[in-house]
């Protein structure tokens, strides 16, 4: 596997990552862990997170096609 397929993958599972998190926060799922709900913000910010590595894994993926000037 090249670097170009390697970065259009990671970038792929960090959507599907963000995706499962902003369904999360729009219908309002509970997570809890034993005697713990984690709290909504954290689906936020891991929202906010995966959506950026997803765009910059895709964004160089991209740009490994561009001849260098």
């Amino acid at each position: 596997m090249g670097i170009k397929s390697y970065c259009v993958v990671s970038g792929f599972f960090f959507s599907l990552v963000a995706l499962a998190h902003l369904l999360r926060v729009i219908f309002g799922m509970s997570i809890q862990v034993d005697d713990f709900e984690v709290p909504m913000f954290v689906s936020v910010m891991a929202f906010v997170i995966s959506t950026g590595l997803a765009l910059w894994a895709l964004r160089t993926g991209s740009r490994l096609d561009r001849p260098k000037i």
